[in-house]
């Protein structure tokens, strides 16, 4: 489907990418198609907004080895816990209309959560990663989490803290998206993804969508990097000293250490999720499906104080506070590294996809990111079907760095 205000009487990306890019933004094209050419993709795309005018859009490779299908400029991939961000959407869209106090506990508004002893806990710990709630004791298995048994739903509001909430961060790689589901639907009275695509995908022509029909767009297959491979790259970049990798390896590796349990329940890979089953069902940590440029227009409110393209899609108050970093830690209890979030969505260090700490959204394993830059009016999206090794890619850093080589952002 071709979206109208694409770059207009942009320049053609440098071979082998393909799309556009507006004078001034050359930097962005040029590392794009770098990848690219030197095998460091096999099928991807970027795209970036600023001041709500599309500036990159870019993309190429293949989607589908096996098949032979090129990458489109509407191609979409799964963007495992980019998805996180698009939930957060979701909870800042709610709290807006008054369902819920961010410091109000969760209890009040799901009285079975206040059991072993989360009465106190408030929304804002929870989904800032600080309730102590980074795992489940109770084991689901996939096909479970798809179901959504009511035995989920009650295993998450008996869950014991680990520690106590508030004193310590940890991320829920899983239990976030579980939470959020749970307590969204609780409030809304519908889907979350049902009410993502209303509010915003749909009238932000955003090609996202949680919980993706079969056949809506075409669908790239992930190629993540074999156990080997992870396991050789991690120990090789260790030779200077510990790394994030590695300590997230040896702690994945310790048969009952938090990490395991935070990653592994339900059990799987990148390959149990990139499925149409999984891509059918609305997990809210993980199983949402979108292009560059969705990803990038989905955010495009969220940089410009909550308007977008002659709509107003949440009030200004109400995305200042997510500027801040709400939590922070210097070494996270699941990921090994400094890390924090404000209302759901991802803080990083300002070394990686934005110089500026007011930025946020969320990054996904492998790779994938939406983002937005409220400093410098920026939104911007990245998806590929070549997964990273890392905890953060290379890949996409250098994308994200490049907008800022850019004179329009540079200069501004």
């Amino acid at each position: 489907m071709s979206t109208p205000d694409r770059v207009q009487g942009g320049n053609p990306a440098p071979h082998p990418a393909q799309g556009t890019y507006a004078d001034g933004f050359g930097p962005v094209a040029r590392t794009f198609a770098a990848h690219l050419r030197t095998g460091r993709e096999i099928g991807a795309a970027f795209s970036v907004f600023h001041r709500g005018r599309c500036v990159v859009d870019v993309w190429g490779g293949t989607a589908d080895v096996e098949h032979g299908l090129p990458w489109t400029h509407d191609t979409r991939a799964m963007v495992f816990s980019v998805t996180k961000g698009l939930s957060a959407m979701a909870l800042a869209w709610l709290g807006e209309r008054g369902r819920f106090e961010w410091d109000a506990p969760v209890a009040q508004y799901w009285p079975e959560f206040a059991a072993a002893g989360k009465g106190a806990v408030t929304v804002r710990t929870l989904f800032n990663h600080r309730a102590g709630l980074a795992a489940l004791d109770e084991r689901f298995t996939m096909d479970e989490c798809i179901a959504r048994p009511p035995r989920l739903v009650a295993a998450l509001a008996a869950q014991r803290p680990i520690w106590e909430p508030g004193t310590d961060q940890a991320y829920h790689a899983v239990t976030f998206g579980m939470y959020a589901q749970a307590f969204v639907e609780r409030l809304a009275g519908e889907s979350i993804g049902r009410l993502l695509r209303r509010e915003f995908f749909e009238p932000l022509r955003a090609e996202v969508s949680l919980g993706t029909e079969d056949g809506v767009a075409p669908m790239a297959r992930l190629y993540p990097p074999s156990t080997w491979t992870r396991l050789r790259n991690t120990l090789l970049s260790a030779l200077l000293g510990p790394t994030t990798e590695l300590r997230v390896l040896r702690a994945t590796l310790q048969k009952d250490s938090l990490q395991r349990r935070a990653f592994m329940n339900p059990p799987g890979s990148p390959a149990t999720y990139d499925v149409p089953a999984v891509r059918r069902a609305e997990l809210a940590w993980a199983s949402a499906t979108a292009s560059a440029y969705g990803l990038a227009r989905a955010y495009v409110p969220f940089a410009m104080g909550g308007e977008a393209f002659g709509r107003r899609y949440l009030e200004a108050k109400t995305l200042a506070p997510i500027q801040a970093r709400q939590s922070w830690s210097e070494r996270d209890g699941v990921l090994s590294k400094p890390i924090g979030w404000s209302q759901g969505f991802l803080k990083d260090e300002t070394t990686l996809f934005s110089p500026h700490p007011e930025s946020f959204g969320h990054a996904g394993m492998g790779g994938a990111l939406g983002w937005c830059d409220p400093v410098s009016g920026l939104s911007y999206g990245y998806v590929m079907n070549r997964l990273d090794w890392q905890v953060r890619s290379p890949r996409a850093i250098a994308l994200a760095r490049s907008i800022y080589d850019c004179d329009p952002v540079r200069l501004a």
